[in-house]
């Protein structure tokens, strides 16, 4: 999206510039009102109609693979999530482990994040894992991710939420299949 937004940036400038230096040349009434067609068409409709199907075209996908559809094969793993001032309770209901500001997630594999609050508007995010999603009062939000490797990644509340906002962090590690059977083993009461 950048790219794209660089690359109109730089049409638009050159052109602004372009007309800056230009000297008009002389058309009659019916060339102007000619040219100016086509800079409605081509400027108002064809360019950004373009922008936004290509846009559409990388992010329906992405979007897409964020949604909580239903997967052929292996099943998403559950993780609820509690925002509350100022940090995070985990929760793996099919193994009933419970953590704080802890996430631990199998690489690989897709997590479905229902994510919910215990009093303000807080926003789940794990920047390089991808979508972020609202954490709302009285209300559970669903959010699909997958950590493609192993390592560790950083989740912030991307929601001002009081004075404890920005220490509102997300410590989480993502561990190869087998590595995740035994961390569930011994977290497991």
């Amino acid at each position: 999206m950048f790219l794209v937004a660089a690359l109109v940036l730089l049409v638009v400038v050159g052109l602004w510039v372009r007309a800056l230096y230009r000297t008009p040349p002389d058309h009659d009434e019916a060339a102007l009102r000619r040219i100016g067609r086509r800079w409605i068409i081509g400027g108002g409709i064809i360019v950004p109609g373009v922008s936004i199907v290509i846009l559409l075209a990388f992010g329906i996908p992405l979007g897409h693979r964020m949604l909580p559809l239903p997967l052929p094969g292996d099943q998403p793993l559950k993780i609820e999530v509690t925002a509350r001032q100022w940090h995070w309770d985990i929760l793996y209901p099919d193994h009933g482990i419970v953590s704080t500001d802890r996430l631990v997630i199998p690489a690989g594999r897709a997590i479905d994040f229902h994510v919910s609050s215990a009093d303000v508007i807080h926003s789940f995010w794990i920047p390089r894992l991808g979508g972020k999603i609202d954490a709302i009062p009285g209300r559970t939000n669903v959010l699909r991710l997958r950590a493609d490797q192993p390592g560790h990644y950083r989740g912030q509340c991307a929601e001002f939420c009081g004075t404890g906002h920005a220490h509102m962090v997300l410590a989480v590690e993502a561990l190869d299949a087998a590595a995740f059977d035994t961390w569930v083993e011994t977290q497991t009461p």
